[in-house]
């Protein structure tokens, strides 16, 4: 069997779901995985990110393609740029599209249950847990936004730098996240015992007054990605074209080398 050759770059959240692809499938796949919460990083720092990793993979590897295991991901995919080998990205806003399956599907359920917190085995295992286990906390980190605008710190911290009364209104501006969201949705991907996850979720829901939902995920679209199916749900970047951006269905694009 003349089996393809891949490189996947992609975010840890779909750790689980990528090495069984990989495990599973007819083409020869290597992975690789970047932290967690790029897309908390401003854009530019993202990009460049993504960049050097695709850099690092060196022409004679013989890849036939580098897959990227991102979506437009508040734009953190903008300006990447493939270098001697094509890259293969998936027409996603974010990463919830690859647990849905397709953007269609994604698309329905967030156009019928806005306020919804998405949660898979990936969040549960990559998510920082505050003091009290709860890993449905939104990590801010140090090198992310909030750790920039100085505001990731404990609260003592802020009161130094911003006197009392702006840091209770930081405090209590950061802490209201919650109120953007009347539900939790857990994904069940089915790779890996999932009970505790699942559990912690509802727990979580429940705490906060939320409703719960457990569904069934679907892997369609990123063993479309790793078997080389690639239709138009995906973004196919030759060497020296660039992704863009459409603020459309389409969500990535590419821009062509400029002529010499």
């Amino acid at each position: 069997m003349d089996r393809r050759r891949f490189k996947f770059i992609g975010c840890e959240i779909i750790y689980r779901e990528a090495c069984y692809l990989a495990a599973v499938g007819p083409q020869r796949v290597d992975v690789e995985f970047l932290q967690k919460g790029l897309h908390d990083l401003e854009t530019p720092d993202m990009v460049a990110k993504v960049q050097a990793a695709i850099d690092a993979v060196r022409a004679e590897a013989g890849y036939e393609a580098i897959l990227l295991g991102y979506g437009r991901c508040n734009d953190g995919l903008v300006g990447v740029r493939a270098r001697d080998i094509p890259l293969v990205v998936p027409r996603a806003h974010d990463c919830i599209t690859f647990f849905f399956g397709s953007r269609a599907a994604y698309r329905e359920y967030f156009d019928n249950h806005p306020g919804t917190f998405y949660m898979t085995s990936g969040w549960s295992e990559r998510n920082a847990y505050d003091e009290s286990g709860d890993y449905m906390q939104p990590a801010y980190g140090q090198t992310g936004v909030m750790g920039k605008l100085g505001l990731a710190e404990p609260y003592e911290e802020l009161v130094k730098k911003y006197g009392e009364e702006n840091a209770a209104f930081i405090a209590e501006t950061l802490g209201n996240w919650e109120q953007n969201y009347t539900r939790a949705l857990y994904l069940k991907m089915g790779i890996c015992p999932e009970d505790d996850y699942i559990e912690q979720t509802r727990k979580g829901a429940s705490d906060r007054g939320w409703q719960f939902e457990l569904r069934d995920g679907k892997l369609t679209l990123l063993e479309k990605l790793f078997t080389g199916q690639w239709d138009d749900d995906f973004v196919i970047v030759p060497p020296a074209a660039t992704i863009i951006a459409r603020n459309d269905e389409t969500v990535l694009d590419v821009q062509p080398p400029a002529a010499d």
